[in-house]
């Protein structure tokens, strides 16, 4: 995982050249934690099992059964410094979630995750 604004597309581009899934997580417009489990879990496809707070985000991102079986996944966070900015806490607790996820899959026999923030360019 970066926590670096990076340009998504040759990260992309990487990704499926390797067999890897891309999943895109779009936080444009999101102002709470629900909307923002709402957008991870549509991301991702969850079951319906899935809680809805930071225990269930992080075990669907260990979990990930219910996904097709490939090398690995690139999860793009887009346009997130807005929520980053707006509920720090919040950020804080979903870079740690997703830092854990990270490093399960590093260790796995199995998969890869990946997880890339990524920022538009600036406007002008």
């Amino acid at each position: 995982m970066t926590l670096d604004p990076q340009p998504p597309a040759p990260a992309v581009a990487a990704a499926e050249k390797a067999g890897w899934t891309t999943l895109r997580v779009d936080l444009a417009g999101v102002r709470s934690k629900a909307e923002l489990m709402r957008r991870w879990g549509a991301a991702l496809a969850v079951p319906a099992w899935f809680g809805g707070n930071w225990d269930a985000l992080a075990d669907a991102l260990i979990d990930l059964s219910w996904l097709p079986q490939v090398p690995g996944r690139l999860v793009v966070v887009t346009s997130w410094s807005s929520y980053a900015g707006a509920r720090p806490g919040d950020w804080e607790t979903l870079q740690e979630v997703l830092e854990g996820a990270v490093e399960y899959w590093r260790d796995a026999e199995d998969g890869a995750l990946a997880v890339l923030l990524a920022e538009p360019p600036p406007a002008g």
